[in-house]
């Protein structure tokens, strides 16, 4: 199965849902293509949820942490909604998950935009 990637606006936040298998290869184009395209857009506030994703391999957490850093890079704020047990291991091993902030409702995350940006070393 291929990747696939929908967005939509919810209020100003951009929300990326992510189908299919972020691994080396198409998946990781279409996301990194899917990111490019919110940032080129404008979008400061992006949620990625990856409740139908099937599987992630080190590509595709290559890809999500490449993405965060975009959106950073542009003044935004990137979050993750309903990761995967193997991608919140992930998260856990290689320390990102004082990176990312993580959500497993959309409404929270949604809501969590309206805060200030926490800085990810006062964690």
């Amino acid at each position: 199965m291929s990747l696939v990637v929908n967005t939509r606006k919810s209020g100003d936040v951009c929300v990326a849902t992510v189908s299919g298998r972020l691994t080396l290869g198409d998946g990781v184009g279409t996301m990194r293509d899917a990111i490019r395209q919110i940032v080129k857009e404008g979008h400061q506030k992006v949620l990625i949820d990856l409740a139908d994703v099937s599987y992630v391999d080190s590509s595709g957490l290559g890809v999500l942490v490449a993405g965060f850093a975009s959106v950073a890079n542009q003044g935004g704020r990137l979050k993750l909604l309903n990761v995967i047990s193997r991608v919140q291991d992930l998260l856990l091993i290689t320390k990102l998950y004082t990176v990312f902030e993580v959500f497993e409702d959309e409404a929270t995350a949604l809501k969590s935009f309206e805060q200030p940006a926490a800085s990810a070393v006062q964690r």
